[in-house]
């Protein structure tokens, strides 16, 4: 039976007990009128009156062709109606066809008046457009994917063709160590993927962490390569207890100080700051367009400061996925002078109530 069926006669079934209980009140009022004797209207009428079984027995006749024609009615007038009614299932049900044959471009775009067809299909369209939005992100991160993994992989070979084509005009000292790096960076993209694929699999391990400690391990991290490319750094770190894995929060400051002094320029300066619930890094640098901020959120995607600075794009990816992960939130903007101010807000440990699951 389709829904229409099951609406159709639903409809027919309530017309015709509706009418049902209708005769049944007239038929009682009928019997509880008093028997009295009929005579004919015009006494000069010789014609004999009906009795009252008599238009009883005609009342329940008629009634009997009635409840008949009211249950053709109600068939006809509750398929033409349900038709009226499910006929936005259609779209729908056209729309998830389509969706399921790999087309998520397709859109419903209802209109008409509000009801609860109308939030269905918005909802929908909603989902769609989530879908899509995630399936091209996937695509274009096995893209860029492939491509950075191909780069080491393609350098590692080219040196290795030479050398065995030349094994006596050989540097082995030189080609070792850039062989070394160039396996270091393949490493260090496989892991970061390995990171990213983790965040959207495995539940966190939440506990009382305070990000001005994870903070400071990771200035110390980045000290030397401060350093090196002439970068001050500035701290302000107060304590600031959340609920988080003490691990990916540590992460989360080191990749943004990587990006902060990867972004920069030499003799620049980095400032890193502590609040409650709050992370926030800046550097100086080159001016950013205001429209090329979200670019830094996707996989893979380098400014020339990161690419000098042998950076491989996914870094803010994964301290997005991290502050998602915490449900927190992440706010990128360029300073007017040049350079990026990065702002992690995440949920003190005051403000919890339950606990935390990791949502994708």
């Amino acid at each position: 039976m389709t829904a229409r069926l099951r609406l159709t006669l639903s409809y027919a079934l309530f017309a015709v007990l509706t009418g049902a209980v209708m005769l049944a009140i007239i038929y009682l009022a009928m019997r509880w009128v008093p028997n009295y004797p009929l005579t004919a209207a015009n006494p000069r009428d010789t014609s004999p009156a009906p009795s009252r079984q008599e238009i009883l027995d005609t009342l329940l006749r008629i009634s009997g062709y009635a409840l008949g024609a009211l249950a053709v009615i109600g068939l006809a007038g509750g398929w033409i109606i349900a038709g009226r009614v499910l006929s936005p299932l259609k779209q729908l049900n056209e729309a998830a066809r389509i969706a399921a044959e790999g087309s998520l471009g397709h859109r419903i775009a209802m209109t008409g008046r509000r009801d609860e067809f109308t939030d269905l299909a918005d909802t929908f369209d909603a989902m769609l457009d989530r879908l899509q939005r995630s399936f091209e992100r996937q695509q274009r991160f096995a893209a860029n994917a492939s491509h950075e993994l191909r780069t080491p992989l393609s350098i590692t070979r080219t040196m290795l063709d030479v050398a065995v084509a030349d094994p006596g005009g050989q540097d082995y000292g030189r080609l070792t160590s850039r062989l070394q790096k160039t396996n270091q960076r393949s490493i260090e993209i496989v892991e970061a993927l390995l990171q990213l694929s983790a965040l959207g699999r495995t539940p966190l391990s939440l506990e009382p962490t305070d990000l001005a400690e994870v903070t400071a391990e990771a200035l110390e991290t980045v000290r030397k390569e401060a350093e090196t490319r002439e970068i001050t750094i500035s701290a302000d770190l107060a304590p600031a207890p959340v609920l988080g894995d003490p691990a990916l929060l540590r992460q989360l400051a080191l990749n943004l100080l990587e990006n902060a002094l990867r972004h920069n320029v030499p003799g620049g300066a980095v400032t890193v700051s502590v609040a409650p619930s709050r992370l926030t890094v800046s550097n100086t640098g080159p001016l950013i367009p205001p429209d090329a901020v979200d670019v830094y959120l996707e996989p893979f995607a380098r400014g020339k400061a990161r690419t000098a600075g042998g950076g491989h794009g996914l870094g803010l990816t994964l301290v997005a996925d991290i502050i998602q992960a915490h449900q927190g939130r992440l706010r990128l903007a360029p300073n007017p002078t040049g350079g990026l101010t990065a702002e992690a807000a995440l949920m003190g440990v005051e403000a919890i109530r339950e606990p935390i699951e990791h949502r994708p």
